[in-house]
């Protein structure tokens, strides 16, 4: 990613005003007025008659106060809920009516969110290019059958040769928010003639709805595109393109119209005529897709070609990775693919297919998708199916994709990590300093309340914090009384911890006030958020995975448990009971 094209916006850490009350997204109107009441109490500037205590506890105070008024709103948290604080701070929201649902909300956001981004719109181009070279790479893998070369034959100096190479570029140039004008050029070689066309189009957004688009093309002959899209319904669209070439042979004309239809959530149905020129055909078709699959069926019937098709994608999402496979049968013959598709980074990513087919034999094609830029090489390894040609055409990419991303890819994303979190700390710099402020400001109003719940739940045998630290921890280091990491407010006396350590003791913070201010009734309960906007949390390291290591006693026994940054947290329910020594 390019320092130019960064987005800041992406990495700028909002306020979660959930994780600052401590309760859960679907929380109650009581139990949010219950838990900004208890902060109040801690917060309150009239509780406090030092003068730097009673400023800091006035800017947690209106803080907590801030995310209270918020969330008690309905519609206000309908706002938050849906688009986070950008929504809130959004310009055209006092015209919003308050019986708006959710979903009318984000459909009204979008509406305003166009006057902002109306500028930057003018400014963008989107392009989108694709590069292609075919390579014919028979001669590497044939085998001479005669004991004997011809003298006369020609001798074969390099065994692959550049059959076809294409390039394609398109920009777009928004006039207004319906009006684009696009610009698109194409030039090409196929044995060694060459080819290119140029196109402008200028498509109008009618409505929501609706659109056209006119075409002029130029290079093999002037020739006129009409295409025009229209939602019959929700679940049914089509569309209609219209096209006439203007050769030295006459004119040819000719027309696609396709209709599609929402079968169900994840199926569509697609119906596509074309007439005029040499190739004419009816196809129907149907498309499955899921979080988990993709399954696609084809039938056509034209002139002169007629097929039918099978794809599947397997989709493993964990791994960003798409496992596929397709066949395909027909008056040209037949062909099965497999092959692989991987992300390899935010904006990056590669595929390798392999092509056996009768009567065209092993192919091997390999993409690069990088952002809006498409590079395509298919190899043609041999024009006879040869199990061991198979077998070169599929164990070769994989052999390569090792070797590069070990020597090359990792390296580059680790130096790209590295990059997006020094970016995302600079960011950010100035608002953690502020939170490490207000977190440290917290921990000192909390003294008197931490003393008060430590001494009940230390009296009834209830849940009392004896250590617990969060940031960069390393698992598998001990952390004794007063080691790594312990803060100034950190106690010993609990024997040795199997987690607790850390790289750099300032990547971790000592937590062990504001926890035990958050125990209620011998209970600790911590949401699926980020813990960092906890109260008397804050980031000691931006960009890094952090955990949440707390060691306590319950009924006088000695726990521990270690848990993720966004994972929640139940005690005592989730622990691990340290053995008497």
């Amino acid at each position: 990613m390019d320092d130019d094209d960064y987005d800041e916006e992406s990495v700028i850490i909002e306020e979660d005003y959930y994780t600052l009350l401590n309760v859960s997204r679907t929380a109650t109107p009581e139990e949010i007025s219950n838990a900004y009441r208890r902060l109040s109490r801690l917060y309150h500037p009239d509780k406090h008659t030092d003068v730097s205590k009673k400023h800091d506890a006035e800017i947690l105070f209106n803080k907590t106060k801030k995310a209270h008024e918020i969330l008690s709103d309905e519609h206000k948290r309908a706002i938050y809920d849906s688009l986070g604080v950008k929504g809130l701070e959004t310009e055209g929201w006092e015209i919003v009516q308050r019986s708006k649902t959710p979903q009318e909300i984000r459909e009204e956001y979008e509406r305003l969110a166009r006057r902002r981004d109306e500028r930057r719109l003018q400014q963008r181009t989107n392009p989108k290019g694709v590069f292609t070279v075919s390579v014919n790479a028979t001669e590497l893998f044939s085998q001479y059958e005669d004991d004997y070369i011809d003298a006369y034959s020609p001798m074969v100096v390099w065994p692959i040769e550049v059959k076809d190479l294409s390039i394609s570029q398109s920009i777009e140039a928004p006039l207004t928010l319906r009006d684009t004008l696009t610009l698109h050029g194409n030039i090409s070689t196929l044995n060694h003639s060459g080819s290119g066309s140029f196109t402008v189009g200028a498509k109008r957004l009618l409505s929501d709805t609706s659109w056209i688009e006119l075409d002029l093309s130029c290079g093999n002959g002037p020739a006129i595109t009409f295409k025009a899209f229209r939602s019959l319904t929700k679940s049914i669209f089509g569309t209609f393109v219209p096209h006439l070439q203007f050769t030295n042979q006459g004119i040819s004309a000719g027309a696609e119209t396709s209709l599609a239809m929402k079968v169900s959530d994840h199926t569509m149905g697609y119906v596509v005529w074309r007439a005029g020129g040499s190739n004419s055909s009816m196809s129907t078709s149907v498309a499955r897709d899921t979080d988990r699959s993709h399954f696609g069926l084809t039938l056509q019937l034209g002139i002169p070609h007629s097929f039918a098709s099978l794809n599947y994608t397997h989709k493993l999402k964990e791994r960003e990775m798409k496992l596929k496979t397709s066949a395909k049968a027909g008056t040209f013959g037949a062909l099965f693919e497999y092959g692989v598709e991987k992300k390899v980074s935010e904006q990056s990513t590669i595929s390798a297919m392999v092509s056996v087919g009768v009567p065209t034999g092993v192919s091997l094609k390999l993409k690069l998708v990088r952002a809006s830029q498409t590079y395509f090489f298919p190899i043609h390894v041999c024009e006879e199916i040869v199990p061991s040609h198979v077998f070169y055409a599929t164990v070769t990419p994989l052999f390569v994709y090792v070797m590069v991303k070990r020597l090359v890819v990792d390296p580059m994303m680790a130096e790209q990590h590295k990059r997006d979190k020094e970016r995302q700390r600079q960011v950010n710099k100035k608002r953690m300093a502020e939170r490490r402020r207000e977190a440290e400001a917290a921990v000192k109003l909390m003294a008197e309340t931490f003393s008060r719940i430590r001494s009940d739940e230390e009296q009834k045998r209830g849940l009392v914090v004896v250590k617990a630290i969060y940031g960069r921890i390393v698992i598998g280091q001990e952390a004794g009384p007063g080691g790594e990491g312990a803060g100034p407010s950190g106690e010993g006396g609990a024997g040795p911890s199997r987690v607790g350590g850390a790289e750099h003791s300032e990547e971790i913070i000592d937590v062990r006030i504001p926890l035990q201010c958050l125990v209620k009734n011998s209970k600790l309960v911590l949401h699926d958020t980020s813990k960092s906007q906890l109260p008397g949390f804050f980031d000691p390291c931006v960009g890094e995975d952090k955990s949440l290591f707390v060691q306590y006693l319950f009924h006088n026994h000695l726990h521990e448990v270690t848990v993720s940054d966004k994972d929640p947290l139940m005690i005592p329910k989730h622990s691990h009971r340290i053995p008497a020594t």
